[in-house]
């Protein structure tokens, strides 16, 4: 059985998605759709794939189509999501898949309505490199984990026209790399949270552009992340426990891990050509074989919670878009 895929939307991030399927021998894809039939056609051609469509809506009747990657912008996600849910199609929507938990409440309803798979692309989660650190973690070798420090962030163009720097398209550092960083923390402690603290700078058109948030768990656990649309962070996961530490560098496409502490140093090396998004797509294939409607490693619950952070920590810093009720 061959999945057969769908991608909504046909920019960069599903061009990078396209690539990397190019390895995944367990589907295939039959189908793309932008809002411009020059753009479709255009992606279509430079992946091989068969039909190109300058709507949403036509695509999603195509009977043909098992699952769609929803690759547009986040403030899309709860529109375009819900369109593939309401005509049969499973979804692999790309991160933050809502804007707020409210909104993903209404598609988790309606996926489990439909009785649909439905799976936000985390796909840091799935990478070799991630598995091999959470692997050290569960062995012992840096004892008990206390801290983790997350930084990603680099001097991007905010010119106010871009949709990074956009309110009313749910711009801002938080919601487009800070939810790695949460991610990261999650993966790591998931447990309940005591405590959040979080600040942020604002830019003259009204999103955070750098911010730094602080997550207690109720273990102990500690997570500092701090996340920037307009300054070089280091980029990099540390997790830190009693015996030791890991060091991820990149850790939100990591290629590389090392394992340092009084008793050994290890590294860990992925040396495909890919990213790595070829690792998520091929999951997705092999639970819908299974007839399954969520992944026990991205779960539902895991995708509620971490946007009920973001919820909060935007209580904390003051930051609604004009969209938002």
């Amino acid at each position: 059985m061959t999945i057969k895929w769908g991608i909504l939307g046909a920019g960069r991030i599903a061009k990078k998605f396209a690539e990397d399927f190019k390895v995944v021998n367990n589907g295939t894809i039959i189908a793309v759709a932008s809002r411009s039939q020059d753009r479709s056609t255009e992606f279509a051609h430079e992946f091989e794939i068969p039909k190109a469509y300058s709507s949403y809506e036509e695509m999603v009747k195509n009977s043909d189509v098992d699952v769609v990657y929803i690759a547009t912008p986040h403030n899309f996600h709860l529109e375009h999501a819900r369109l593939c849910l309401n005509n049969g199609k499973s979804v692999l929507c790309e991160k933050p898949v809502t804007v707020n938990s409210a909104e993903f409440e209404l598609l988790q309803n309606l996926a489990k309505e439909k009785n649909l798979f439905f799976m936000e692309a985390l796909w840091t989660y799935y990478l070799p490199t991630i598995i091999e650190a959470m692997n050290w973690i569960r062995e012992g070798k840096i004892g008990e984990v206390k801290q983790v420090q997350v930084s990603f962030g680099y001097a991007g163009n905010m010119d106010e026209k871009i949709r990074l720097a956009n309110p009313d398209l749910a711009g801002g550092a938080l919601l487009d790399i800070g939810v790695y960083g949460i991610a990261m923390a999650e993966l790591v402690f998931g447990e309940e949270i005591e405590d959040i603290q979080a600040m942020a700078h604002f830019s003259k058109t009204g999103i955070d552009d750098y911010n730094s948030i602080q997550l207690k768990y109720i273990s102990g656990g500690m997570a500092q992340i701090s996340s920037s649309l307009v300054s070089e962070l280091k980029n990099e996961a540390v997790i830190c426990g009693t015996k030791g530490r890991i060091e991820i560098p990149q850790f939100w496409m990591a290629k590389k891990a090392f394992l340092i502490s009084p008793d050994e140093k290890l590294e860990f090396i992925n040396k495909e050509l890919q990213l790595g998004y070829n690792h998520e797509a091929f999951a997705v294939n092999e639970l819908l074989k299974k007839g399954a409607v969520e992944s026990s490693v991205i779960p539902l619950l895991k995708s509620k919670k971490i946007l009920s952070i973001m919820d909060q920590v935007r209580e904390q810093i003051g930051l609604k878009y004009p969209f938002e009720k």
